[in-house]
């Protein structure tokens, strides 16, 4: 019987990864600090923020090391003004771009030519912070990079030089953190700053700009106002544009506020198809704003809904109540992080829940409702409990 094909894509990991790479060696056991370390995150916007602790540990822990973060273009922004790193580079990850794959062969090429590139830089130590990152661990041993370290699932392993125990259930930002200190430890020393807040810099001109934005559209500063973001990142995880703008509408009437419509460029149908549903005034500015300008956006607001996607972690990040409708992954690992007062998360009863699958074809998305049967009601009181809070 022919083996299924994450069995052979396992067989196939362990028989390149025999192949050596001419670099330096391991360091000895005992104390010693890395000079040039690669951090490899390929994720987006939550996933990039959750591992904002774990920078900061490791700049404070190894205050002399050079902290490089390989990141995809579509995460750039996330990290660009962290004070944390010394360097950020881009690298286009394969499976993490959402646009159709490309040829089975696409993603080797790329590893390959990436991992001659970072060959010219001497790094001594990679960190993959994400735990099934079968790639980016390939990557590092193939840039001949001595000591990388990473979490022990099992198509991981055969690159990886020191690894820890993946315990499932904990959160991503506790995933994180945790490999970060185990990185610090091996090192022989002791873990600094462990403090698990999140962060993202908020620039001044970001803040202007958004002053600018809605005074234009008459919103003055002490007016309550309510950010929807109705958009993510897969089509499973999405509300029916009819229950946002009932939900839209309630909240206006209930808190006299004004609400702001948000979304990237590519949101643009999305935002407006939920304004031209409601029967109160709503701003749209999907298409209008910089990462840091939706920060900014955010940050003035007095609440911010949406479905479980990066923006809504980036308004938890910057101190804003939020409210988020989750469906098939798991927010026990991936929900918002802080105070669940603040940061309510609504779900159905759907006993299938979470499944963590994102890749429905559209043709499966009718017999996978489990976000679309949320209730406005439901969403509605977690608001009124995240206003009050």
């Amino acid at each position: 019987m022919m083996p299924d094909r994450a069995t052979l894509r396992l067989w196939l990991l362990r028989l390149f990864s025999a192949i050596p790479t001419a670099r330096a060696t391991a360091p000895k056991p005992g104390l010693w600090t890395p000079r040039r370390i690669l951090l490899i995150r390929p994720d987006h916007v939550g996933d990039l923020l959750f591992a904002t602790p774990a920078l900061r540990l490791l700049r404070d822990s190894l205050p002399d090391a050079h902290l490089t973060a390989l990141v995809g273009p579509w995460g750039q922004a996330v990290w660009q003004g962290n004070p944390c790193l010394d360097e950020i580079l881009v690298c286009r990850f394969p499976g993490f771009a959402r646009r159709p794959k490309e040829s089975l062969l696409a993603p080797y090429r790329q590893l390959w030519v990436t991992a001659r590139q970072l060959r010219s830089e001497p790094f001594d130590l990679a960190l993959v912070l994400r735990f099934d990152h079968w790639w980016g661990a390939w990557l590092a041993k193939l840039a001949g990079i001595p000591e990388r370290v990473g979490y022990d699932i099992r198509e991981c392993l055969p690159f990886l030089t020191r690894v820890l125990h993946y315990e499932d259930q904990r959160h991503e930002v506790v995933q994180n953190l945790v490999l970060a200190q185990e990185v610090v430890r091996q090192t022989g020393h002791e873990p600094g700053d462990t403090r698990n807040e999140l962060e993202f810099a908020l620039a001044q001109p970001d803040r202007e700009y958004v002053d600018r934005l809605l005074a234009e559209r008459g919103v003055t500063p002490t007016q309550p106002l309510v950010a929807i973001h109705p958009g993510a990142g897969a089509p499973v995880k999405l509300w029916s544009v009819e229950k946002w703008a009932r939900t839209a509408d309630a909240l206006v009437k209930e808190w006299n506020t004004s609400v702001v419509i948000t979304g990237g460029q590519g949101e643009l149908d999305l935002a407006w198809a939920v304004c031209a549903w409601m029967r109160e005034r709503a701003i749209v500015a999907a298409g209008l704003t910089s990462l840091g300008q939706l920060a900014a956006l955010f940050a003035r607001c007095n609440l911010v809904l949406g479905p479980d996607c990066g923006p809504l972690h980036l308004a938890a990040t910057v101190g804003v109540p939020t409210v988020h409708l989750y469906g098939p992954v798991d927010a026990a690992k991936f929900g918002p992080w802080g105070n669940a007062q603040r940061h309510i998360v609504v779900v159905s009863q759907r006993s299938c829940i979470p499944c963590n699958r994102l890749d429905y074809r559209d043709d499966e998305l009718p017999q996978h409702p489990c976000v679309r049967e949320i209730e406005p009601d439901a969403v509605l009181e977690a608001a009124r409990k995240a206003l009050t809070s």
